[in-house]
């Protein structure tokens, strides 16, 4: 891509975050719904941003820093409505429920939508039926695999305490220095970060992250309220379940750039870097997203801990458990056509099969698969223990067993 047809897409991307940016400004009053209608735009807008100031960002960093960092910022816009719904719960319990809702719907989108998406991809585009893993990724899968018994914890406790937030903040800081500390390999950039990496020199390109960071920060900064606020608007108003809403369409909303951008790389032949940005991503929210939910919620004057309800403890249960078997499936460093169908499968029929008992079976048909799917292949048990064992290695040695 050429350096002016890269700053036109800029352009015309930063309309839509420049939209909700001046009808913030210029009309306040803004009905819900057009809130709504007009902050998720403009979030949606920051998310490619987003994304593309941190692909562009790898050519200065270790390049599974520069991977942890773009699932990061690809996540902040979700990150933004959720730390809303948390510190609103301080003063509100009825925003609890919405907090969690939020945080169990992109986590479970992420695995059922995002990862299947990557092998489709790859599989219309190149005909592959299968992503080889790179052994480089034990990293994440063993930073997963902490988060995702963590998270039955909190499930079996009922609440997320300050005490669980330490403990997350430290695994996901744990896991951003390992990544810091990995080698500083070559990056391949395609499409407009090439353009800017390349085009604009260093000083031209560092400026050039720091104002799309400097755009999207400020768009998802002032959308993040009026966004989820309008969400709850339109549910109350059209008879939604504000659960349902909050729990699947903010986090398509704030999410779909990133999916996009993974689903470029495999379309581009590089499933494995889609990938690895999108399991960043699940260890981010596994981690990140979690731990600061009780300390929004404290700033907002709710105390140290969030108690969980029923369906909450439900939701997490669901989550952990969907989590455990795509920990399993990837244990053997393969992500097949198969599989990411099952995933798929999964997790698109529980957006129909909506009863609460539904809940409670699918969450043990995850477990179920998970133990079938370790039992029954030996690649997929070697892998776990590979996790444990590779996981304690050095950053940026060779992970080769």
């Amino acid at each position: 891509m050429s350096l002016s047809r890269a700053i036109q897409t800029i352009l015309l991307t930063a309309l839509l975050p420049a939209q909700w940016l001046v009808l913030r400004a210029l009309f306040p009053e803004l009905s819900h719904e057009w809130q709504a209608l007009s902050a998720g735009l403009g979030i949606f807008g920051a998310a490619f941003l987003l994304s593309w100031a941190a692909e562009t960002g790898q050519v200065d960093v270790p390049e599974a820093l520069a991977l942890a960092f773009l699932a990061l910022i690809a996540v902040l816009p979700e990150y933004a409505v959720d730390m809303y719904f948390a510190y609103r719960a301080g003063s509100d319990p009825a925003y609890t429920s919405f907090a969690t809702a939020n945080m169990t719907g992109a986590n479970r989108l992420l695995i059922g939508l995002g990862w299947p998406a990557v092998v489709a991809a790859f599989w219309l585009a190149r005909g592959g039926r299968e992503i080889e893993l790179d052994r480089g990724q034990t990293l994440e899968l063993a930073c997963l695999a902490v988060a995702t018994v963590y998270a039955f914890l909190l499930a079996w406790k009922g609440s997320i305490h300050l005490l669980d937030a330490a403990v997350l903040l430290a695994l996901f800081t744990a896991y951003m220095v390992a990544a810091a500390r990995s080698a500083h390999g070559e990056v391949e950039l395609e499409g407009l970060p090439q353009a800017l990496a390349t085009q604009l020199g260093t000083g031209g390109r560092r400026g050039a992250v720091a104002a799309l960071l400097v755009l999207s920060g400020a768009t998802i900064y002032t959308a993040a309220e009026p966004f989820a606020e309008g969400l709850l608007a339109i549910g109350r108003r059209f008879a939604i379940e504000e659960f349902v809403l909050v729990q699947w369409l903010a986090p398509l909303a704030s999410e779909s750039p990133e999916f996009i951008v993974a689903i470029i790389f495999a379309w581009h032949g590089k499933p494995n870097a889609g990938m690895r940005a999108l399991v960043s991503s699940k260890v981010n929210q596994w981690t990140l997203l979690i731990g600061m939910l009780p300390i929004a919620y404290s700033m907002g004057g709710g105390g140290a801990g969030m108690h969980l309800d029923k369906r909450q403890v439900e939701e997490i249960l669901l989550t952990a458990a969907q989590s455990l078997f795509a920990l399993v499936v990837l244990a053997n460093f393969r992500f097949s056509l198969l599989e990411a169908g099952m995933l798929a499968l999964l997790f698109l029929t529980q957006l129909v099969i909506t009863d609460e008992w539904a809940r409670t079976v699918y969450a043990f048909a995850y477990l179920a698969l998970a133990l079938a799917w370790g039992i029954a292949r030996a690649d997929n048990r070697r892998g776990l223990v590979e996790i444990v064992r590779l996981g304690s290695t050095a950053p940026g040695q060779d992970r080769t067993p």
